[in-house]
C-alpha cells in the first residue's frame, strides 16, 4: 500500500498504515519516486511524502 500525502496529512497516513498492517511504515519523498500521483490523497494539495508498507 502506498499513500501520497502532504505535510498536513502525513501523521494520518502513518496511523492508517500502522493500524491496517501493524508494521512500521516507510516514508519517501515524492521527488524520489517516478510515475506516482503528485497530489495528497486526503486534500488534493501537493504531495510531499509517500508512506508505504
Amino acid at each position: 500500500m502506498k499513500i501520497t500525502c502532504c505535510m498536513e496529512h502525513v501523521e494520518l497516513a502513518l496511523d492508517i498504515i500502522v493500524d491496517e498492517y501493524e508494521c512500521a511504515p516507510i516514508i519517501h519523498n515524492v521527488e524520489d519516486e517516478q510515475n506516482i500521483a503528485k497530489a495528497c490523497e486526503y486534500c488534493q494539495n501537493e504531495a510531499v511524502y509517500i508512506v508505504s508498507t
